[in-house]
Parts: C-alpha cells; structure tokens; sequence
C-alpha cells in the first residue's frame, strides 16, 4: 500500500509491502512490534530501532507521533484519499493568513517571532508546555504577524489567539 505523509513541512511517499517499506526511494526492512500492556511500539527500519507512540487526532489520517521522545504532527493518507485533499484545498478559496491558536492549555515557553516579522506556513513561532511536554505551535499560512497576545511565562487557555496574522 503507497501513503502519502505530511509530516511537519516535508512530504514524504511510503509504500509497505511484505515486511518492507520504501521511504521516497530508500528501501529497507521494516518491522513494528507492540510492547504489550503499553502504547508504545518499536518500530525497526533496516538496522534502526525506534521507540513510537502514535495518537489518532481529529480528521482521518492525522496523528500525532513520539518518536524517541520527539513529537511530530503527521497526516498519513494513501493515494486516492491525498489527490482528493489536495484538489479540494486548490479550490477552496483563501481566506487570509490564520492566527494561531493554543490547541490546550498551557504555559508560553518561547516565542520565536517579532511583530511585523514574515513568517512561512509551517514555521515554528511558539512553543508551549503543557501535560509536561514541549510543544511547538506552528503556522498554517503564511503571513506577517501582527500581535503577540501573550508573552513568555505566561498561560493561556485552549482556543486562545497567541499570535494574529495579517
């Protein structure tokens, strides 16, 4: 089966068959096994083992993934399903650059941004913790930002405006 991966910024092709995966070309062996009573699965990739926990989040095909303690924010869809998401986001018309949000609770560890800066979509512009964990907060257009609504030491709620985009 060929998926089509975004994760972060980078998209990536994968196709699983019999035991092995070949990742934009690379092929390797690949094996996933299930620690049990955990949610924790080891993922081994040719010579290279990892240690992964994946969390289904709201729309189909979007995770959020630990791997060896770093958290990535991945969408995983097979062929037909990304050539349909794709041509659906082509013709949906602009709506200007989107804030973003505080998707939880949390304490603002650091803003990387400056108002009347340019940011790309994608770009990492704060991080927050929450739950114990680092998280980054990233873009989902482009844009200049325009307000910083919280500063560094602070909380906020979830659904919280941190940074406007003009």
């Amino acid at each position: 089966m060929k998926y089509i991966v975004d994760l972060s910024a980078e998209r990536v092709e994968v196709e699983l068959a019999g035991g092995r995966a070949v990742v934009d070309g690379a092929d390797a062996e690949a094996r996933l096994v299930e620690v049990a009573g955990t949610p924790v699965r080891l993922v081994t990739i040719g010579d290279r083992v990892h240690r992964v926990i994946a969390r289904r989040t709201g729309e189909r095909g979007a995770y959020t993934l630990w791997v060896d303690g770093w958290r990535y924010d991945a969408e995983a869809l097979d062929e037909r399903r990304r050539a349909i998401r794709d041509l659906s986001a082509a013709r949906a018309e602009a709506g200007g650059p989107a804030p973003l949000v505080a998707p939880m609770p949390g304490l603002i560890v650091r803003i990387g941004v400056a108002v009347g800066d340019e940011v790309a979509a994608g770009q990492s512009i704060v991080v927050m913790e929450a739950m114990k964990m680092e998280n980054e907060l990233r873009t989902t257009s482009a844009g200049r930002v325009t307000r910083i609504n919280a500063e560094v030491g602070s909380t906020v709620d979830r659904g919280a405006v941190v940074v406007e985009l003009g």
